[in-house]
């Protein structure tokens, strides 16, 4: 026994550890500590300087603007690229160009991302896109926004291919996440390239004035291409975008307040698919009537009015969020309240246009219906919609193909849908701008409302052109025809005998008959045939 004793206290003293030298865990904090200061001062002084004189807000900055106070939480703090070539592999900052991570927006989880233009430009990297990736995914596995705060020099040359590569992956992600969980782009700088496509796949686009540009190829390559000579606003800047191409849903004068819409377009939009749009209790009374709304209306039907303003007076505290209000003016789309409920409300207008249907009017109003169908916001529209807008460029443009891009919208929305006809509704715009016969669920008419083919001085002019051209008094004979023509037809009651209408209610009432309309409906369920998908006409 006293042998095998020994045996053992020899292996044990052969195979002993070597002492380590000692490290407390003070000194392991303390090295904490500094990657953790160098981390959260990635770009140089002058860089940050630099951010600073172009009136821009460095990455952090703008999430402690976006996000409430103390509730971010950073993800890959400590990351660096691994790329080596054209001296890279010298220069490996911490955080690698983007910050990421989750918080919180009036107390409602958020995934953000913000690049940052004082490392490597806020070029994209193989890091770089991991990090983005990450949260991403987070986002969709647990169900909540995701915010992007773009600010970037695009693919960085120095990783080659691996930038390309790592582009598709997020695009690859925007799509997959698309109608699951609201999706959010913020352009606060340049965004070229490759760079916009992620944001253009997005719900929002939100840009800033004189600071935030998009565009596939700048002014160089054009100028080199097509020997334009145009500068970065007039190609890709926010007014551009906002009024012309219709790439930006809003555009903020500069980057606190823009940060500030963002945070308010939250407020309208649930946390995913599965959920149902935030509640706020309303101080505005659900009973009241719109006693103002009868002055907005003209008496003459050819006098244009505005319609955001009929919208204003019936919406909880005339409060009325607008998307692309700058781009096809002719329709009116946006985020409101009607007894504390969020609706999406989509509008002819009037003051432009006379409130036709043309191309970009289509694809407006069309792309925002979608967005509601997929975020459970029930549909508000108002009709007050002459036709499509005539004409060679609409028809060669293809006003067929991206009028059918409206009509399938409404037809494959299953949310709750409530039509109200101000004044006119004429032929096929009629019947595309949310009808019964394409799926509403309820529909309404003001006493003012004209539902028929078309106008009553086209329809005379072709049904009775015969009896007009023989007539004695060919222009006093065409009066008394439009006359009898607008009294048999231009008004709502001969589709309400059919039911086409549902009813016709006082203006005054449109509130509350909304109100209660939206709450019988607010249990609505609808199944879509199991398909793959439906293939909209792009």
């Amino acid at each position: 026994m006293a042998i095998e004793e020994d045996a053992i206290q020899g292996e044990a003293t052969a195979d002993a550890p070597v002492a380590l030298p000692a490290h407390p865990i003070e000194e392991r904090l303390e090295q904490l500590a500094e990657l953790r200061k160098e981390a959260l001062h990635a770009g140089s002084e002058a860089a940050v300087q630099r951010q600073h004189d172009r009136g821009k807000l460095t990455a952090r900055e703008r999430l402690g603007k976006l996000l409430d106070e103390g509730s971010f939480v950073e993800l890959d703090m400590l990351a660096r690229h691994r790329a080596h070539g054209f001296g890279i592999e010298n220069t490996r900052p911490l955080t690698d160009g983007v910050v990421t991570g989750w918080g919180t927006i009036d107390g409602r989880k958020v995934f953000v991302f913000s690049q940052d233009f004082t490392v490597f430009g806020g070029a994209l990297g193989e890091v770089f896109a991991e990090k983005i990736h990450k949260v991403m995914d987070l986002a969709e596995s647990v169900g909540a926004p995701m915010i992007g705060l773009n600010d970037g020099a695009g693919a960085r040359i120095q990783e080659g291919v691996v930038s390309l590569d790592a582009y598709g992956g997020i695009f690859h992600r925007n799509v997959k996440a698309s109608g699951v969980i609201p999706q959010i782009s913020v352009i606060m700088g340049p965004c070229a390239g490759g760079a916009v496509y992620s944001p253009a796949m997005t719900d929002f686009v939100f840009m800033v004035k004189g600071t935030s540009h998009m565009f596939i190829t700048g002014p160089d390559v054009v100028k080199t291409v097509t020997g334009e000579d145009v500068t970065q606003e007039e190609l890709g800047g926010a007014m551009t975008h906002a009024s012309k191409s219709g790439v930006a849903g809003f555009v903020a004068e500069d980057e606190e307040s823009c940060l500030e819409q963002v945070r308010y377009l939250v407020s309208f939009l649930p946390q995913n698919n599965l959920d149902d749009p935030p509640y706020f209790s309303p101080a505005d009374d659900p009973a009241r009537r719109c006693e103002d709304i009868i002055s907005l209306i003209p008496d003459a039907p050819n006098q244009p009015y505005d319609m955001k303003a009929i919208i204003h007076e019936i919406v909880d505290d005339g409060d009325f969020f607008e998307v692309h209000q700058m781009w096809a003016m002719n329709i009116v789309c946006g985020l409101a309240r009607l007894d504390g409920h969020v609706v999406g409300v989509v509008g002819n207008q009037p003051q432009n246009l006379a409130g036709v249907l043309d191309i970009d009017a289509s694809e407006k109003a069309a792309r925002f219906v979608r967005m509601c169908d997929a975020f459970n916001i029930p549909l508000v529209t108002f009709v007050d919609v002459p036709g499509f807008l005539p004409g060679t460029d609409q028809e060669y443009g293809g006003i067929i193909r991206h009028g059918a891009k409206l009509l399938y919208a409404y037809c494959e929305a299953t949310v709750p849908r409530v039509q109200i006809i101000t004044r006119k509704a004429y032929g096929g715009a009629y019947v595309v701008m949310n009808s019964k016969s394409i799926g509403a669920d309820l529909a309404f008419a003001w006493p003012s409302a004209e539902i028929a083919v078309m106008g009553a001085q086209g329809a005379v002019n072709i049904i009775f052109r015969k009896e007009i051209d023989q007539s004695d008094d060919a222009e006093g004979r065409r009066v008394e025809l439009i006359e009898e023509y607008t009294d048999k037809f231009a008004n709502p009651y001969v589709a309400a005998e059919r039911g086409y209408v549902d009813d016709v209610i006082d203006p005054r009432d449109t509130r509350q008959v909304l109100i209660r309309s939206l709450d019988m409906l607010r249990t609505k369920r609808e199944q879509s045939p199991a398909r793959k998908h439906g293939n909209v006409p792009l």
